[in-house]
């Protein structure tokens, strides 16, 4: 489609000048002109014809004058125009002031042909730049509002409404997470296999963004429908791993830790799949991470093997299960957060609640790392057997 141009000037010999000098790019349809004797005309003409992209205008000009013309192409909406002013040489103070107005570029009179061509080619190449940009910008804006809707998705399938089991006196769970990017890949997950035994899980998705969430979604769903048969922690990883094995890609995999903990007894089993171990808060005062058993991250490998175990939890104690967004997190003196500095803050308010004990956390790493953006996504769950009510 050829580029549209309206010439405004109140001297017919321009006219004829300007369609002779471009009469090659009119005749093989790159150019196309109209053309106007003053504002007022322009103004009408631009009205009519969206499709006008570049006015070269006059300023001195009968019933209406380049100037004028100039403040009312700023009052036409989602207009993109550019607009170079003719004028006689020497009269900066009006050039000055059309410039101000929003002109592009300016020639003067009498006028150079030459200079006319390279102007206008200038001009028009200055605008398809911008209408690229425009259109890129719009493309980001489409994207953003895709992950958007990403983000409302994937937040809706992780529970957050708490208390969580509000009828359930023997537990209490609470759970929060920060994604660094607009979707993240961290999961974690709470639901009764039976009338006894509620289920936790916490995971981490190798890389960030649009691929670990899917893959997040993907293995939340894996494990909570082979949970909900009721196998062992240990078979559960086994098989889920398999499946992604088979089904993600080769350079993904996913960090998780499972845990069945029995309502009636404290009795906590779990297997590790290369995830941190979480830590349990004991009533005693002491707090320690649980010993490492388990096997492989899932998805690395087919058929790898995975053990289980089982902790038994006095009325009152705590398991405290996070991500390595919390022990990676980094200062602006490039120190990391580390199991220490997590360690404390446990220690420091372990018989608070467990939604204080989580906010705290994350107060303590947002502190330690103020001026540092995250890097990745933070998750933190905790889960606290009260005994029979």
């Amino acid at each position: 489609m050829s580029v549209k141009m309206l010439v405004v000037d109140d001297e017919p010999d321009l006219e004829q000048l300007v369609l002779q000098k471009f009469r090659k790019k009119i005749r093989t349809k790159e150019y196309e002109f109209v053309f106007a004797q003053n504002g007022i005309q322009a103004l009408k003409i631009l009205k009519k014809d969206g499709r006008i992209e570049l006015v070269l205008t006059d300023i001195n000009m009968p019933e209406m004058d380049g100037l004028t013309l100039l403040r009312e192409m700023g009052s036409l909406d989602n207009r993109l125009l550019r607009s170079v002013i003719v004028s006689a040489y020497g009269d900066m103070q009006n050039i000055r002031t059309a410039m101000n107005l929003g002109a592009y570029d300016f020639v003067t009179k009498p006028i150079d042909l030459a200079d006319l061509e390279i102007t206008v080619e200038k001009s028009l190449k200055d605008l398809a730049l911008l209408k690229e940009a425009l259109q890129d910008k719009e493309r980001l804006l489409s994207i953003q509002r895709e992950l958007d809707i990403a983000t409302s998705i994937q937040t809706g399938i992780l529970p957050k409404i708490f208390p969580a089991f509000p009828d359930r006196k023997e537990f209490d769970i609470y759970a929060h997470m920060i994604t660094a990017k607009e979707v993240g890949g961290d999961l974690y997950d709470f639901f009764m296999i039976d009338k006894y035994r509620v289920a936790v899980i916490i995971g981490d998705v190798s890389g960030k963004g649009v691929a670990a969430a899917l893959l997040m979604a993907v293995s939340k769903t894996l494990l909570q429908a082979s949970a909900l048969k009721g196998i062992p922690a240990d078979a559960l990883l086994s098989e889920v791993n398999n499946v992604l094995v088979k089904n993600s890609p080769s350079n993904m995999f996913v960090t998780v830790f499972y845990g069945i903990l029995d309502t009636r007894s404290g009795a906590f089993e779990y297997c590790n799949g290369g995830h941190n171990p979480p830590y349990l808060l004991c009533k005693d005062g002491n707090v320690g991470q649980v010993e490492k058993i388990g096997g492989l991250v899932l998805g690395a490998m087919k058929n790898a093997e995975y053990q289980s175990s089982v902790t038994v939890l006095q009325p009152g104690e705590t398991i405290f299960f996070y991500t390595d967004g919390v022990t990676e997190a980094r200062s602006t003196k490039d120190e990391e957060f580390e199991e220490k500095r997590l360690e404390a803050c446990l220690s420091r308010n372990q018989k608070s609640g467990l939604e204080r004990i989580v906010e705290k956390v994350f107060s303590d790493v947002e502190t330690f790392s103020a001026g540092m953006p995250q890097a990745d996504d933070i998750t933190c769950l905790a889960v606290r057997f009260l005994g029979k009510s």
